[in-house]
């Protein structure tokens, strides 16, 4: 069969990459080529296509909503945290606030200490939480 000749023009940039790969698959350029142009008119590359990126977008779309939940569930535990301590702890008398204040300070340091031992760990709270919620419901 007599195929067609085309003359094309490329960035020079990609003829030692068409070279090797010529080399490797010990073919032509030309079939590299025509192989390349066949793949991309192809209509089912296409459906292909489309359907890998549908596809990855579901899996970002799934990973958003884990990571839209877990923002949820820190800042609710967090809210509560907050509301709980402002509505039980009792105003310090000003002889108790300097003992106080470095009592802070040490436990704030114990808490960032264990924060990044649980992240450097991958322990999650969100996680805990999950299973602990999936504890309580299986246990009713």
């Amino acid at each position: 069969m007599k195929k067609d000749r085309l003359n094309v023009y490329f960035d020079p940039s990609l003829s030692p990459e068409l070279d090797a790969l010529a080399a490797r698959r010990k073919v032509s350029k030309s079939q590299i080529i025509e192989a390349a142009l066949a793949s991309y008119l192809s209509p089912d590359t296409a459906d292909q296509r489309e359907a890998a990126i549908t596809r990855r977008l579901d899996r970002l779309t799934r990973a958003v909503e884990r990571l839209e939940r877990d923002v949820t569930i820190g800042n609710e535990a967090v809210a509560l945290f907050v509301r709980f301590w402002l509505t039980t702890t009792p105003p310090l008398p000003d002889t108790m606030r300097e003992a106080a204040q470095a009592k802070g300070r040490e436990r704030y340091e114990g808490f960032v200490e264990t924060l990044g031992r649980r992240l450097a760990k991958g322990s999650a709270l969100a996680t805990e939480l999950s299973q602990d919620v999936g504890g309580v419901h299986s246990e009713k």
